[in-house]
């Protein structure tokens, strides 16, 4: 997003800081050359760095001339890399409720009100900080409604925020399933863009999804964008959303014997859950394979430990960082 504003606005920017998680730099871009400060931090769970990184943006808002024009960058993540904390709270405290958000398969927005709680950022906080200077907002969007309240937990909207920051949606789930739909047009498929967002337990819709891939005509690709909930056990082993949802997925297909039925699960940023991998891409083999490599499927399922099986199926998909973050995408075929 930064390099994005550099390029269309050359010597317009002035400054600024940038916070992302480390590996994420896109290659090429020199933003200490734009006059930006790069500062990294951690994602998904948050920690010291995200502390000093919410300081770093407060100082450097609060240190600008009042008439100053602010252009807010804001992504998905940003609830985990930059935070400033009310007094009497503690990193403990915010570290204990991020990993409750990852464990209990709450709604975003259930978590995000929690996460304002906590916060001097949340809720509009960044907003209220620039004080009168002029500010415009540009956000990518991982949320249902893709509503800034609940983009990066609302760092410039809230439920009590008087002041409105114009805002526009960049980019959004949306936006990424019409993109899968029409590349795979191109190569010839037909391409179907489920209409419900993808919501709720990630074991059920991998089980739902290829319910309707065995009524689905063959050839033609479902597309569906959204964000699903894992309520993890109390030892959970390696994995994210995307990876349970195929691997619940991979046992519906054998079970049904849907032989040449395909299922892609992935995180748009390259990140599932707490994994380096961007999710999983099984067929009608993967439990056979995982069999053969010593794993049991529907344990590793009930262990929310999809991710060591995958691998030893071959099945794991590994993109890296791919810059942008607008939600999870589930393509489901039968050839």
């Amino acid at each position: 997003m930064a390099q994005g504003a550099v390029d269309a606005l050359a010597a317009q920017v002035a400054g600024g800081i940038v916070v992302l998680p480390d590996g994420h730099m896109p290659h090429g871009f020199d933003a200490a050359a734009c006059g930006l400060e790069v500062v990294y931090s951690s994602h998904p769970l948050p920690d010291e760095r995200s502390l000093a990184a919410g300081e770093r943006v407060i100082d450097c808002i609060t240190r600008l001339p009042a008439d100053a024009a602010l252009l807010c960058l804001v992504s998905g993540g940003a609830s985990s890399l930059v935070e400033a904390l009310v007094p009497g709270r503690t990193l403990h405290d915010l570290q204990a409720l991020n990993r409750w958000a990852l464990q209990s398969g709450a709604p975003i927005e259930e978590i995000n009100a929690a996460r304002r709680q906590l916060s001097r950022l949340k809720g509009g906080g960044l907003a209220r900080l620039a004080g009168s200077r002029r500010m415009q907002a540009l956000m990518i969007s991982d949320v249902p409604g893709d509503d800034p309240r609940v983009i990066g937990s609302g760092l410039l909207h809230g439920e009590a925020t008087t002041r409105e920051v114009p805002v526009r949606i960049v980019a959004s789930i949306g936006h990424a399933c019409r993109a899968a739909a029409a590349t795979a047009r191109a190569q010839g498929l037909r391409a179907r863009i489920a209409r419900t967002r993808l919501a709720g337990d990630a074991a059920a819709l991998g089980k739902r999804v290829v319910a309707t891939l065995a009524r689905e005509a063959p050839g033609v690709l479902q597309v569906r964008g959204g964000e699903t909930t894992v309520q993890l056990p109390d030892l959970p082993g390696r994995g994210g959303r995307n990876q349970h949802l195929a691997l619940a997925a991979a046992l519906e297909i054998e079970r049904r014997k849907l032989r040449g039925a395909c299922l892609l699960a992935a995180g748009t940023d390259g990140i599932d859950g707490a994994s380096d991998d961007a999710g999983a891409l099984v067929d009608a083999g993967t439990c056979q394979r995982a069999r053969d490599a010593g794993h049991d499927p529907c344990q590793s399922l009930a262990r929310a430990d999809s991710g060591t099986l995958l691998e030893a199926a071959g099945d794991l998909l590994h993109t890296g960082p791919t810059g942008t973050n607008v939600g999870d995408l589930v393509l489901a075929l039968r050839s």
